[in-house]
Order: structure tokens, then C-alpha cells, then sequence
């Protein structure tokens, strides 16, 4: 009598078990959620793009200061040529990166 209650309380457990598993694939599987990861899916590869794109003028702008120092031309900057453009940090929920503005009316 006690092994078939354990069998059948096994039985009746891996049952359930089986049933939320198949559950809870099923509900992955809806088209609101396949949409819903497709989103965060494309959201988490622009946040990881505009990082990169980040890295890359961080270490462009390191690289033209560098050439720029081995070549001398930080010390010889002409007053009649407008003053070279600089970066400024934006604070941005995911990350700091940097910004440069291309409206020409903050140039005059």
C-alpha cells in the first residue's frame, strides 16, 4: 500500500511539474512575447552600436591629440581660423558618451 502511494504521489507530482513546464513555454511562445524580446533583443544592440561608437571617437579623439602634439600643432593654432571643436560629455541613462552638436548656428 505505501509504494503505491508514493508511486502515485510521484506520478501525480511529475505531472504538474510537466504541465507548468510545458506552461510556461507555451506562453514564451506567444506572438506578444516573441515581440516583446525581439524589442529588447534590438534595444540591447543599439545601446551595445552607440557604445561602440563611443569607444571609437573616445579613442579617435586620444589619437588626433597624440598626432597632434607629435606634430606640433596644438602650439601653433591660428587666431584668424575658428577654434577646433570640442567634445562634451551628456549624461545618458545607460551611458556617458560624448556630443557634438552639428547646428552650424553655434558656430557664429
Amino acid at each position: 500500500m505505501f509504494r503505491r502511494t508514493f508511486w502515485f504521489t510521484a506520478g501525480a507530482a511529475a505531472g504538474v511539474w510537466a504541465t507548468a513546464k510545458v506552461h510556461r513555454k507555451l506562453k514564451q511562445l506567444t506572438p506578444e512575447s516573441l515581440a516583446a524580446q525581439a524589442a529588447n533583443k534590438a534595444i540591447d544592440a543599439g545601446h551595445k552600436v552607440r557604445e561602440f561608437a563611443v569607444d571609437v571617437r573616445s579613442g579617435m579623439v586620444r589619437r588626433e591629440a597624440e598626432l597632434s602634439e607629435a606634430l606640433g600643432l596644438e602650439a601653433a593654432a591660428d587666431p584668424a581660423l575658428p577654434a577646433p571643436r570640442r567634445l562634451v560629455a551628456v549624461e545618458h541613462p545607460r551611458t556617458t558618451y560624448p556630443y557634438n552638436s552639428h547646428n552650424r548656428n553655434e558656430d557664429h
